[in-house]
């Protein structure tokens, strides 16, 4: 098989041609700097790194050490200062011998800059009795404008002949910056040649059954390669959610009893109150009450209008705290502690009807995709007269609410359509590509 070109890139095979013909033309057997080498060649500098990197995966036909160096280069401001002279200088030209109203010269693009340096230079003074206002003179005949002098130094290549203090100087005026430039240094590599063939990267049924295999050259397996990430299943964002709500829950001292027979019982409702319901019932046939609290996480179902921010199916989350002297203060506490590990500040409490409750609040938080309030939620203070036929005893309180799962999410991801995350619109690349669910603290 003859030689061929090192293939890459436009330009890089070309370019990885010429510096070996020029390797072997100079001779570098000490090695070269490839900034000098792409002067040389008349290369862009990274049209030369790409080349050297193409040319290490073939294996020794070159040696690249990676180095490090720093250069003093120009700033856009610092080029404008060569072409057009410094900010100072250009102020005291535009001086008229009978003066200039200070109004007027802070209006030039110079104006500020030029100035604070020229009045610090003691090139003009400021004569404050004018009958105009302010008024500005030149208070020298001429100037010299060293700081254009010094930037052409280092335009040039001599910054070396700059004290530290002017670099300094010129740094924090932002006139000029210090880079940090990445070259490589290159030398004949031991299996170095001026036409390198192209290694093989699959060994194929032909050239076992051919036996070409044996005259082919081969580039070296990286056994160290992470390679293709497999296919995996991922989890919906509400799922995520769900996840996060019941460890909030949990964390804020809530019982948990969940039976599977239970949750497995086909019944289409419309709220999840009966499940608080039967809950507080089983609290109230304790000979002793105590404190306790709930909470569940299921879907109910709805003769909705679907819309951006409503479906005929959702979760809803429902929690109960009985205990003696609960009031409205205590359910806006309980809901404002658990949006708040939810990540989510922005709230507000609005006065409802509901049949079980009184008094009751809806519960809003602003959606900044939609630009909008949301309702995320109904609460309320259980009414006594839903209490006492369960048995509770007298002064104990029970505040309720019913979250949404869908909306905090939306909220969360910052999705603007309900139908984006839930049924049959949803797009799974979107499952794929989620976060996980990251709670703000």
């Amino acid at each position: 098989m003859s030689p061929t070109a090192v293939s890459g890139a436009p330009g890089s095979g070309s370019a990885a041609e010429l510096l070996l013909q020029w390797l072997e033309t100079v001779g570098a057997e000490a090695g070269i700097c490839s900034l000098d080498a792409a002067a040389a060649l008349g290369l862009d500098h990274q049209a030369l790194v790409g080349a050297v990197k193409s040319l290490q995966s073939l294996g020794q036909v070159i040696e690249a050490e990676q180095r490090s160096s720093k250069k003093w280069e120009l700033t856009p401001e610092g080029q404008e200062i060569v072409q057009e002279g410094s900010h100072e200088v250009r102020v005291f030209n535009s001086i008229p011998l009978e003066g200039l109203v200070q109004s007027e010269l802070m209006k030039l693009s110079s104006g500020k800059v030029g100035f604070s340096k020229a009045m610090s230079n003691k090139w003009i003074r400021l004569d404050k009795t004018t009958e105009d206002g302010p008024r500005i003179f030149r208070a020298v005949d001429s100037v010299q404008d060293l700081v254009r002098e010094k930037l052409l130094q280092v335009q040039q290549g001599e910054v070396d002949s700059l004290e530290e203090k002017d670099k300094n100087e010129l740094k924090k005026r932002k006139l000029l910056a210090e880079v940090t430039i990445k070259t490589y240094w290159i030398k004949k590599g031991n299996d170095f040649s001026t036409t390198v063939a192209k290694q093989e990267t699959d060994l194929t049924p032909e050239m076992i059954s051919s036996g070409s295999w044996r005259d082919l050259k081969f580039k070296a397996y990286n056994f160290e390669a992470l390679g293709i990430m497999p296919d995996s299943g991922h989890l919906h964002p509400l799922l995520k959610v769900r996840s996060q709500f019941r460890q909030i829950f949990l964390e804020m001292g809530y019982r948990y009893d969940w039976k599977l027979e239970e949750a497995r019982k086909n019944l289409l409702r419309t709220h999840t109150t009966a499940v608080s319901a039967r809950m507080l019932y089983k609290l109230a046939q304790q000979e002793k009450f105590t404190p306790a609290k709930y909470f569940s996480i299921d879907r109910v179902f709805r003769n909705e209008t679907l819309d951006a921010t409503h479906l005929a199916e959702f979760h809803q989350i429902e929690g109960v705290v009985a205990d003696y002297g609960l009031t409205l203060g205590d359910l806006m506490g309980v809901l404002n502690e658990f949006f708040t590990k939810l990540g989510i500040s922005q709230l507000r409490f609005k006065p409802a009807y509901n049949p079980y409750t009184e008094p009751s609040m809806e519960v809003f938080s602003y959606h900044q995709g939609l630009k909008k309030w949301v309702e995320v939620g109904n609460s309320g203070v259980f009414r006594p007269e839903m209490l006492l036929p369960m048995g509770l005893p007298e002064g104990v309180s029970v505040i309720a609410w019913g979250l949404s799962l869908e909306r905090p999410t939306m909220i969360k991801y910052g999705i603007n359509n309900i139908r984006e995350l839930v049924g049959h619109k949803v797009n799974l690349q979107m499952v794929y590509d989620s976060p996980l669910c990251r709670l703000d603290t």
